[in-house]
């Protein structure tokens, strides 16, 4: 750890009394302040943010336990929007395609992939999706690679206009307002592919428990 004026502070230093600490700090890395803002506001190297990433990304549970059991008596309980939303690594053409599935009925993410945009990365996504999600219908667009993983029974293709995908949508949105390595035109950018998902994965986790939260309470 280091001061402002970049000399090195142990945690225990009277320089760190009424600083924010890891989870403060975290928390606002995942509301679009970059590492270097971090490093300038708090002093903090950005080695050491980085390192608490990938540490607290490590730590977290399995997706499913974020995930509220909706109702299966209700009509749609495990209905699913899928979607995939462009990003990069370190250069534009490193094109790497963020995957999601979100519950239509809870608002929340089931299962996410990283990779290109083929089948491959698709059939990752339908495994990453817990069984009980996967007896739902699915809307997506009308990209190939849905077609030929998803089950014809449960894949409803769809355009824009039907608003049937209205709501994976909107979480792109948000993810990109959020985080501002996924914005499209930005001079923030992942270096690293593990440093993309960390950021993604740690998203996910804290806006499903978010959810979680808010519903539990209503």
């Amino acid at each position: 750890m280091r001061s402002l004026a970049g000399m090195p502070q142990p945690l225990n230093s009277g320089f760190w009394a009424g600083i924010p600490k890891e989870p403060e700090i975290l928390r606002a890395y995942q509301e679009r302040s970059s590492l270097r803002g971090l490093e300038r506001t708090f002093g903090v190297a950005r080695s050491t943010v980085i390192s608490w990433l990938k540490k607290k990304a490590h730590g977290l549970p399995p997706l499913r336990t974020t995930l509220m059991d909706p109702d299966p008596r209700e009509p749609h309980a495990y209905t699913l929007e899928l979607d995939e939303l462009w990003s990069f690594v370190t250069k534009k053409t490193n094109k790497v395609w963020i995957w999601l599935a979100l519950c239509r009925k809870t608002r929340q993410i089931v299962g996410y992939a990283l990779g290109d945009r083929d089948e491959v990365t698709c059939r990752k996504l339908w495994r990453s999706i817990p069984a009980r999600y996967r007896r739902g219908a699915c809307y997506t667009d009308f990209w190939e690679a849905y077609k030929a993983v998803i089950p014809v029974t449960k894949h409803r293709p769809v355009g824009k206009e039907t608003g049937q995908t209205a709501h994976i949508e909107r979480f792109n949105n948000t993810l990109r307002q959020r985080l501002a390595r996924f914005v499209r035109k930005t001079l923030s950018f992942s270096k690293s592919q593990k440093m993309h998902e960390v950021c993604l994965k740690l998203f996910i986790w804290r806006y499903n428990l978010e959810i979680r939260a808010k519903l539990n309470v209503l």
